[in-house]
């Protein structure tokens, strides 16, 4: 492990949720999900993750994610770089403290065709309890200030 991504080593491996995730929003039916989450290195100085969803009752895929978190040199500050499959991409900022990750939005990029409303801001915390993670995740958009919309608790597998 490189040394500098020791302060996210707690993140590492392997996490599921089957189901039992609440993605809820004002302009949506509130639903419950499932999602697979991992975090992983290759030696060098960032976490390479992805997250792939899908409905908790249809199990039809939902929100596909991957990105890379890095560290800025002798600090907890933390860049979370992440390309959504919706035809976002993003750049999240914010810190690692212990067993918890806190990020917000720095950057957010949008492809030309994208449909309305226009996602404006994020942001989310991944914080482990033993072999468990939750990861909660507020947005907002064009028409919807910053909002809860998902919530999942995930079980370590690997």
């Amino acid at each position: 492990m490189h040394d500098m991504i020791r302060p996210l080593a707690w993140l590492l491996g392997k996490w599921r949720a089957e189901g039992g995730g609440k993605g809820q929003y004002p302009t949506i039916k509130t639903f419950e999900y499932g999602e697979e989450v991992e975090f992983f290195h290759v030696g060098q100085p960032n976490v390479q993750f992805s997250l792939y969803s899908w409905h908790a009752e249809s199990r039809k895929p939902l929100h596909r994610e991957v990105g890379f978190i890095r560290i800025k040199p002798d600090s907890n500050k933390i860049a979370l770089m992440s390309a959504h499959n919706f035809g976002v991409a993003d750049i999240q900022e914010g810190e690692v403290k212990d067993n918890e990750l806190k990020v917000e939005t720095a950057g957010i990029h949008r492809m030309s065709f994208s449909p309305d409303p226009e996602t404006k801001k994020l942001s989310r915390t991944f914080q482990r309890k033993g072999d468990k993670m939750e990861q909660v995740m507020y947005m907002e958009t064009s028409n919807t200030p910053l909002t809860e919309h998902l919530r999942i608790t995930y079980s370590k597998i690997e």
